[in-house]
């Protein structure tokens, strides 16, 4: 698992950081700039090469470098080194404003296209997700106050400001409540019962915190899970389920006086066969090869970050029931471009808000957290990790769109200035600004490293 994971990062950064570097350089040279260097990773050079064929007026340098966490595009330029007078019209720094801001924007844009083909992608090829079909709720949550009971098929959903949009699987469903709860809006649903019939629901989301936009939040909602049996799967050896007598296809039926209605509800009754830390034992109903058995359960206590939960050491739940969600050659390109859309607000409205102090920095990420989830993504399949890349992918655009100094946006900022002033910013208040960005990136990335380090390790 571990060489799987550092594979699937180190794929993932180069991909996207060459796909980024080509941007502002495929435009440089469309901009008639004389682009020297092409680096994919920094530090000492790997391999370089120099193609033979190249376009008029360039001969530039690829180079992959050792410490694959950036890449960089080295242009002619007057501001970096004196420049022979007969190429002067190729320097980066003579070109009109129009293509300056072009190039510096297009590394930015062609990660945001690459999550666009990447998301088509996945509608195209087709992707087996569990039916939209809801477990029991958590008790007291948003979700049980709103009626659900469980069993239910969401068949439509809209946010408040929004038209009713077609609910084809729980993924999709789970996205669009991720959405509405970020956003603090509320969630209309269109549901089927089990006995059939259509009724709406309405899910007071604006009334949730989502300070922290973690597993809790879904708590808060209810709903964590698509609906499975209340049946055992594998059990492990010398677990508390084993010791316990269950075996791999039984059935529960009920967990003391309460009725196991789904495996969600059963993996609660689980967590909460405790009393005062220690372990309990309890009666549990089974049906085994269609008949009904009693048997007492006594669970095993884990303690993970300081909290107490009971276990029996065995899968609970059927997998869900799947469906293929596939699109044709438009619609999938549609909903591509739509979900690179609404991915990229969502990350500057979580980036907003946690500026202000109304989400958790938490919620900030860096390379531990990525490789890891790197390594899942890949591990579940191909189109899992095409998901992953296209979501690294728009928040490496949008991140570079920052007026930050340092960054792609931060020289777009300039630009601005200079287009509405006509002049470009003194060297005084370039030095004094990038000072200010490299500080803020610091910072940026010493707690996005502090959270890798707490969610990894457990540390508080």
């Amino acid at each position: 698992m571990l060489m799987l994971t550092v594979v699937a990062f180190v794929v993932a950064l180069g991909l996207l950081i060459a796909v980024h570097e080509y941007g502002h350089y495929r435009v440089a040279v469309a901009c008639g700039v004389k682009v020297l260097r092409f680096s994919v990773g920094f530090g000492k050079p790997l391999y370089t090469w120099r193609p033979r064929k190249q376009r008029p007026n360039q001969s530039t340098e690829f180079v992959i470098g050792a410490i694959p966490l950036g890449g960089y595009v080295k242009m002619l330029d007057e501001r970096e080194g004196p420049v022979d007078p007969s190429e002067r019209h190729l320097a980066f720094n003579t070109r009109p404003l129009k293509a300056r801001a072009a190039i510096v924007a297009a590394g930015p844009i062609a990660n945001l296209l690459l999550a666009v083909l990447l998301y088509s992608l996945v509608n195209w090829y087709g992707v087996s997700e569990p039916k939209a079909v809801l477990a029991s709720p958590v008790p007291g949550s948003i979700a049980q106050q709103a009626g659900l009971i469980g069993g239910e098929q969401v068949l439509r959903m809209a946010a408040d400001d929004e038209d009713w949009r077609e609910t084809k699987s729980f993924e999709t469903f789970r996205w669009q409540l991720t959405r509405a709860a970020l956003e603090g809006q509320d969630l209309r649903m269109v549901v089927a019962g089990a006995s059939g019939g259509e009724r709406e629901v309405r899910l007071p989301l604006s009334s949730l915190s989502v300070k922290d936009a973690d597993v809790q939040m879904f708590r808060r909602v209810g709903i964590i899970a698509p609906w499975t049996e209340p049946v055992i799967g594998d059990v492990m050896d010398g677990s508390a389920a084993q010791k316990s007598g269950l075996r791999k296809g039984d059935r529960v039926i009920s967990v003391g006086d309460t009725t196991a209605v789904d495996g969600v509800q059963l993996r609660e009754l689980i967590r909460a066969q405790l009393l005062d830390g220690k372990p309990v034992t309890r009666t549990w109903r089974v049906e085994r090869e269609g008949s009904p058995l009693e048997l007492q359960v006594t669970t095993e206590v884990k303690t993970e970050k300081g909290e107490s939960t009971a276990r029996i050491g065995a899968f609970v739940g059927s997998p869900p029931a799947l469906l293929t969600v596939r699109h044709g050659p438009i619609e999938g390109l549609w909903n591509g471009v739509v979900r690179t859309w609404e991915v990229s607000l969502l990350t500057l409205r979580m980036m907003g808000r946690m500026v202000i102090g109304e989400a958790s920095l938490k919620n900030l990420s860096g390379p531990l957290t990525i490789a890891d989830f790197a390594g899942k993504s890949a591990s579940l399949g191909l189109t899992q990790y095409l998901v992953f890349l296209a979501l690294i992918s728009v928040s490496l655009g949008v991140l570079n769109l920052l007026p930050l100094p340092v960054l792609d946006g931060g020289h777009l900022m300039y630009y601005l200035w200079e287009g509405v002033t006509g002049k470009s910013v003194s060297d005084a208040w370039m030095e004094r600004l990038q000072r200010t960005g490299v500080a803020v990136l610091l910072v940026m990335m010493s707690i996005a490293m502090f959270n890798d380090v707490t969610r990894l390790f457990g540390s508080t």
